[in-house]
This record gives structure tokens, C-alpha cells and sequence, in this order.
């Protein structure tokens, strides 16, 4: 299975950076944008998909950063 990085609502308030299968918080932020931007960057360091979840936990936006199903033709 694929390492996947999340931006997931903390219950105690602000956003957290996950990994998938992580117990452990790669981070902790007040707001959403500074969690996802630094999210981002473990993404594209570690070539795994950037899911960001909404304020309800949901699924919501996704990017990926090396496992594209389609490489880019050039």
C-alpha cells in the first residue's frame, strides 16, 4: 500500500500532518493553509499522495506527488 500524508482537524482544535498508519502527528498547526503547505513539502520529499481533509474529517481535496497513474509524456 502506498504512504499517504493527511491534513487532518485536531479534536482539540487546529490541523495535524499524518501519515498513513502513523499514531504520531508529523505537525501541528493553529490554522489549515500553514498545515497544508508544509504538508506539501513532506509529500513532494517523500513522493506520497497529499490527501487534505475538510473540517468534518471528510475527504477533500488530493494531490500527488510521484505516484501518478499517468507519468508525464515527454
Amino acid at each position: 500500500m502506498a504512504k499517504t500524508t493527511h491534513v487532518v482537524p485536531n479534536p482539540n482544535g487546529g490541523w495535524d500532518i499524518r501519515q498513513s498508519n502513523g499514531q504520531k502527528s508529523s505537525g501541528h498547526f493553529d490554522t489549515k493553509q500553514p498545515a497544508v503547505g508544509r504538508a506539501r513539502e513532506i509529500s513532494r520529499n517523500q513522493r506520497t499522495e497529499l490527501v487534505i481533509h475538510n473540517k468534518d474529517g471528510k475527504f477533500g481535496n488530493k494531490d500527488s506527488h510521484g505516484n501518478d497513474p499517468f507519468p508525464p509524456r515527454g
